[in-house]
């Protein structure tokens, strides 16, 4: 079996974020259940030194939107990080897959093989377009995914294996 760049990417970015849009409904019904302020939830975060659940969201956009750009060789597009609400939250997540659905299959032609340069804290980490992916890109994207989920899980959202796995 041959799987693609594209393939491998592209859908499983849409899929995930069609997850999280899932679970951020049952988390506005969740809100509107308890009487709390739905903020509480976009504020939350499993430990004070991580990011918040609008801050993981945030990274999972970044994180899809940077993967298309540099597997393609294209310009991505710069989201501001202000979301507060879990309504910005929906618009930030629907931005992104509009982008995702306007990168073409042909423009990963040769991506697994195209050499891709993070910065990060003053240093250069150098892959190849396959090795990013598959190392970096997706791990990092189901990472954050994975954190959102627990931050709602651990809030009290009723949320289980099978929403994570889209099931429901």
């Amino acid at each position: 079996m041959s799987i693609s760049p594209y393939e491998l990417s592209i859908p499983t970015f849409q899929r995930g974020f069609a997850v999280l849009s899932k679970l951020l409904d049952k988390a506005e019904a969740f809100a509107e259940e308890k009487k709390i302020k739905p903020e509480i939830l976009v504020n939350a975060r499993l430990s004070p030194d991580m990011l918040s659940l609008a801050g993981q969201i945030q990274r999972l956009s970044d994180t899809a939107k940077g993967a298309a750009s540099r597997l393609t060789g294209t310009e991505a597009p710069s989201f501001p990080d202000d979301e507060t609400t879990l309504a910005d939250l929906r618009a930030r997540i629907d931005k992104t897959t509009t982008y995702l659905a306007s990168v073409p299959e042909a423009a990963y032609e040769g991506a697994a093989e195209r050499a891709v340069v993070l910065k990060t804290r003053g240093q250069e980490v150098h892959f190849t377009g396959k090795d990013y992916l598959l190392t970096f890109a997706l791990p990092n994207f189901y990472f954050h995914l994975t954190t959102a989920y627990a931050i709602l899980r651990h809030n009290g959202v009723p949320v289980g294996k099978l929403d994570f796995l889209g099931r429901t």
